[in-house]
């Protein structure tokens, strides 16, 4: 038995104990719970993608790619199995070649043509210090021994190649050879030669272009040069200098002199020891001939047609090939050199990489000079005359190019989502497969093309040196973006493309496999077995097992080659080969449909012609319909925005017009639609930075000018409702900051504040009376209590301390221009004139009195400004009632305060005495101390919530005996003064109100809020607290100055109104605008007059002067009786102290 067999180790004990049971449940059991967490995680990461998960794959933002490249575990040997060994041997020394070449291939293109091409890149000549050149080249040095490393083993590679292929050809008749080769064509071989040669050719282009690597050169070896003269000053040994010198020059002569090409192909190709002929092989030499043309036939009917994949790239192939055949047998087919120069006018240049250009004109010249002379000179320069035609042509097809590739690239992406989107039917699947191979590679095929015209024009341009037009560049600009939508539309249908390709793929070798198997049976019919026959078995049995497992690169590199010994003999018939041909160049496309699609739609040749972008953003820009067009453009947009908006706030300024009628309209709406956009490692989404540099830009425009708060939040606003921004509120106050100016500054500036700030009595706020700026400074009782919370409550005494100093000198100007001749004795005139006629004017001071005196005033003089004496004796009178109003607004802080602070405390009728329940709970002696300054404090705040100092009535006390004194007699003269001055006031408020209308403002007077009150209440607090002090009110309410200003008005408004009743019968339309203009002078007048009266009456009323002259002398009289009848009273009365302590 079976058992029986086993090692003792491996023996089981026979007894079930059940713990095998037991322990197969438990792992069940974890294995069930992870499928249950594992589902739940899943369901999870579903419900988190929800609406982005499909089939639709996002360029930008996946974070996962599908590489469908199969990859080969199997080494060359273990796929190359047949009986016949020596095919075996045959198929495997150049599979491994052509793998090789491969290999060499994408290094080159990988690493040594990127760090050729942007050496001394990213470094301008102004940043370049000197030295800079030489220690970038020092640091070169390793590349390019690296490069000269690689050139050899390419060498080596074209070596071995062509001594593999001699010698399976051999012309030696005698000599045994080792396959039959009549028939057998190895074309895959000589293509993979030519892409080895193409390789050396495009080195020596880059090398040969680069300007800036040969200077850094040239400056290295002079530097060198001065090293070997003094080698110790640098610190290197002399020794080894030599060496290193000996390595730069075979660095220059293999690299940097253009011969890497030229080296190679002027190899010693035949062996000096008598191994592998090849100069002398005529069979070589003409399977090398043939294949050469046979591979130039296919690519000559493909080349510049719309079904060219890589034809270009095989022909540079083929004209290396061309001269290494020329260069080893040193035979030339005119015919055939005469062929390949006519390719020039169907392809004028090729693009080798970036922005390396290829004329195949000047290489076959240059190479095969002697061929050149075979050529009459006129066709040589036919050549480049068609090439400058062709630019001209292709700059002039440019425009119809791109509307109809746009129009094909459109219909094919239709395609591609309606044979994606369609469901595959099993009764139709080969049919399916088919279209969906042909909608793939005719994708790839419009990638070719637009990359090919775009990489051909623009090089050519460069290498020509010739100025693009502006349409040309928006033309290849809009060929760009077409290829990359082709890229996109395979990336975006990743999932479905990467399905499909396992199909195709599958579905192609099937066909090939059925093709083969026919003309296998061919062969095993006939029994004429014949050791060519077998050969032919052989490679198609080969082909036929490698094509049984995915599509690697490898597997069809062996197919290729096995069916080049497979097809001799006629195995396949005529109408089999070809489809069999189409079908394995079909398998090689969509085997590397993902690479090849990315290959061709790299832009990274763009970074060469960098000049163009600027033009292209500025169309996109204007042309802002097709925003999905943009991806790097922001700066212009954010300033545009911004324009928008401060010209859409600003419409009532008509800074320029807007009508979109005339001027054009565009909807930079459109941007914001863009999803985010990556740049290299970055995404840039564009609604988020317009959004940010809006709210950076109006946050800092606001900080630095506050009164336009308004304007940048009506911006804020529309920017929503234009462009759908959500912008961030920028919190900033608004209008006015809390402190405002702070007490201190303004007492210790109180004459520089008191004239240019103006009073507003209703409203107890001061505002600034002119200002450079858009804004005007207020300051209210809230800033002045905040002032007094900084500083305390002790500033209040010294601020009104130094406005008594103030008032003092005020004061003084008020005397001596109350005691000059000139206007003492227009006074006293006055007041014997007033007495004389008031029994005949009903004890009214006459209006014409007032008017006269004004105009006498001004005869005396006025200022450079255009003042009277009168006006700046009003201005006096105006700065000491701001004065008073500051001092009102000083106890009105303290008020506010005093009773912010006792908020906190519930009941201010009954306080809690701390200190007395500290005692009683007996607490330490630092609580005791807390609670007694706490009592303090409250104490404090109490008295003064509740009643603040009466410093009008400190101020009046101290100034009232002074003023009344005999040596003062002339201030007694004070109230005949008053009426004038009214009238001069009245003619200032109601001129400065006129000029908030013109453009010219300065000077004028703000009237909303009660502004224009101010500039009544500045002077009326003043003459107030002037009569108060001079004990004058008796006098002027004598006067009865504002009935005879009213009385005297009202007449002339009956008078006019009168008038106007009898002009209107006339209809002189003049003359009633006139009276109209007359009637509206005069009521505004009226109402300035009332308006001060209102407010001189509301000032009085804090200097306890609110009654009349009657009124007061009543009262007195009472309080006389009163102080009889009690009689105790009489010395009671307790002078104040007139100075605050």
């Amino acid at each position: 038995m079976a058992v029986e067999t086993l090692s003792p180790d491996w023996e089981f004990d026979r007894v079930d104990d059940g713990s095998q049971k037991i322990h197969a449940e438990v792992q069940l059991k974890n294995y069930g719970k992870f499928l249950e967490e594992y589902t739940s995680q899943l369901r999870r990461i579903e419900d988190a993608l929800d609406e982005s998960i499909g089939d639709v794959w996002d360029f930008n933002l996946d974070p996962i790619a599908l590489k469908l490249l199969p990859y080969e575990q199997s080494s060359l040997l273990e796929l190359i199995k047949t009986e016949n060994k020596v095919l075996n041997k045959v198929i495997t020394v150049y599979a491994a070649l052509c793998c090789e070449i491969k290999k060499l291939k994408y290094e080159a293109e990988t690493k040594f043509y990127n760090g050729l091409l942007f050496y001394g890149e990213g470094a301008t000549d102004s940043s370049m210090v000197e030295g800079d050149c030489q220690i970038q080249m020092g640091r070169f040095i390793s590349f390019l021994q690296e490069l000269s490393c690689f050139v050899t083993r390419c060498y080596e590679v074209v070596m071995n190649v062509v001594h593999q292929l001699a010698a399976l050809y051999i012309s030696n008749k005698i000599a045994p050879k080792i396959i039959e080769t009549t028939g057998v064509h190895f074309q895959t071989m000589y293509e993979h030669l030519g892409e080895l040669l193409t390789v050396l050719l495009t080195l020596d282009e880059i090398i040969d272009n680069h300007v800036t690597l040969k200077e850094h050169w040239t400056m290295y070896k002079r530097l060198l040069k001065s090293v070997h003269h003094n080698p110790s000053k640098f610190g290197i040994q002399e020794e080894k200098l030599k060496p290193f010198e000996k390595f730069l020059l075979k660095l220059e002569g293999q690299l940097l002199d253009g011969m890497i090409f030229q080296a190679c192909i002027e190899q010693q190709f035949d062996s000096l020891n008598g191994g592998v002929s090849v100069s002398k092989n005529s069979t070589f030499a003409e399977e090398f001939a043939h294949s050469i043309r046979s591979i130039f036939a296919n690519v000559e009917a493909k080349l510049g047609e719309p079904s060219e994949i890589d034809q270009r790239d095989k022909y540079v192939g083929i004209c290396g090939l061309f001269v290494l055949h020329f260069q080893i047998f040193r035979t030339i087919d005119k015919k055939f050199y005469k062929s390949l120069l006519d390719i020039c006018k169907k392809v004028p240049a090729i693009t080798l990489t970036a922005n390396i250009i290829w004329f195949p004109d000047n290489f076959l010249i240059q190479k095969i000079p002697a061929a050149a002379k075979l050529l009459d000179r006129k066709s040589l320069q036919a050549i480049k005359i068609h090439r400058d035609t062709f630019l001209q042509q292709k700059a002039q097809s440019l425009t119809k190019d791109v509307q109809s590739y746009y129009v094909f690239v459109s219909s094919w992406m239709m395609k591609m989502e309606s044979i994606l989107s369609k469901e595959q039917r099993m009764d139709k699947f080969a049919e399916d497969l088919t279209n969906r191979c042909n909608v793939f590679i005719q994708g790839f095929l419009y990638a070719y093309s637009i990359s090919t015209i775009i990489k051909t024009t623009m090089n050519l341009y460069m290498s020509m040196q010739k100025p693009m037009t502006k349409t040309s560049v928006k033309a290849l600009c809009r060929l760009v973006e077409l290829l990359k939508a082709i890229e996109h539309m395979f990336y975006r249908r990743s999932m479905v493309v990467a399905d499909s390709v396992s199909h195709i793929t599958q579905h192609l070798q099937h066909q090939a496999l059925n093709s083969i198997s026919v003309a296998k049976k061919r062969v095993i019919s006939d029994k004429k077995y014949s050791e060519q026959r077998l050969d032919v078995l052989s490679a198609l049995v080969l082909a036929e097992n490698t094509l049984n497992g995915p599509s690697t690169r490898q597997r069809r590199l062996i197919v290729s080659l096995a069916l080049s010994v497979g097809t001799q003999m006629k195995t396949f018939k005529d109408e089999e080969l070809f489809p069999l041909q189409v079908v394995m160049k079909k398998l090689d496309l969509i085997s590397e449909l993902r690479e090849r699609v990315q290959t061709q739609c790299d832009c990274c040749f763009l970074y060469w012609h960098r000049a163009v972008f600027p033009i292209y953003l500025d169309d996109v820009y204007e042309n802002a319909v097709d925003a999905a067009r943009l991806h790097h453009l922001l700066d212009k947009l954010c300033k545009e925005i911004e324009k928008d908006l401060r010209l859409s706030v600003h419409t009532h300024l008509k800074l320029d017009d807007r009508n979109p009628f005339k001027v054009g309209m565009k909807d930079l709406a459109l941007f914001f639609s863009l999803n985010p956009i990556r740049f290299f490692n970055r995404f840039i989404d564009i609604r988020a930075y317009v959004t940010h540099y809006l709210d950076k830009t109006f946050y800092n425009l606001t900080t630095v000018a506050l009164h336009d708060w308004a304007t940048y939040s009506e911006m804020r606003n529309l920017a929503t409702q234009r462009y759908g921004l959500v912008m961030t509120e920028a919190h900033l106050p608004s209008q006015t900051l809390e402190q405002g100016l702070d007490v201190l500054e303004i007492m210790r500036n109180i004459h520089i504040f008191v004239s240019r700030y103006l009073y507003n009595l209703n409203n107890q706020i001061f505002i600034e009376r002119t200002s450079n700026n858009k804004h005007l400074n207020t300051i209210n009782i809230r800033h002045i209590a905040n002032s007094i919370r900084t500083h305390g409550t002790g500033i209040m005494n010294t601020t009104v301390n130094f406005t008594y100093q103030f008032l003092k000198k005020k004061f003084y100007i008020f005397s001596q221009f109350m005691y000059d001749e000139h206007i003492k004795s227009r006074l006293i005139k006055d007041i014997r004139f007033f007495r004389e006629v008031k029994d005949q004017n009903d004890h009214k001071y006459p209006f014409e009195r007032a008017e006269k005196f004004n105009r006498g005033i001004r005869k005396l003089g006025i200022t450079p400004e255009g003042q009277s004496y009168l006006d700046q004796f009003r201005q006096l009178i105006s700065q000491i009632g701001n004065a008073m109003g500051y001092i009102r607004m000083i106890r009105s802080g303290g008020l506010h305060c005093s009773s912010s602070a006792i908020r906190f405390v519930p009941d201010l009728e009954d306080i809690v005495n701390f200190e007395e329940l500290v005692k009683e709970e007996g607490l330490a002696e630092e609580t005791l101390k807390a609670a007694r300054h706490l009592d303090s404090v409250l104490s404090d705040h109490t008295r003064n919530s509740a009643e603040g100092t009466e410093y009008f009535k400190m101020l009046v006390d101290v100034f009232a005996p002074e003023f009344r004194r005999p040596k003062n007699i002339h201030l007694r003269n004070f109230y005949i003064i008053v009426p004038p001055l009214t009238l001069n006031f009245v003619e200032h408020s109601i001129s400065c109100k006129e000029k908030l209308n013109k453009k010219n403002k300065i000077g004028a007077a703000f009237t909303d809020d009660g502004f224009a009150m101010a500039l009544v209440l500045l002077m009326t607090a003043g003459v107030a607290y002037i009569l108060k002090l001079l004990d004058q009110y008796q006098e002027f309410d004598s006067l009865h100055w504002f009935q005879s200003v009213r009385e005297k008005y009202l007449k002339e408004i009956r008078a006019v109104a009168k008038q106007q009743n009898v002009q209107s019968a006339s209809q002189d339309e003049k003359l009633l605008q006139t009276m109209n203009l007359t009637q509206k002078r005069l009521d505004v007048c009226l109402q300035e007059f009332e308006l001060l009266y209102f407010s001189l009456s509301s000032a009085r009323i804090f200097f306890r002067a609110d009654k009349t002259a009657a009124e007061e002398n009543q009262e007195k009289k009472e309080k006389e009786e009163t102080k009889t009848s009690n009689g105790d009273l009489s010395d009671s009365t307790v002078s104040a102290d007139p100075v605050v302590k």
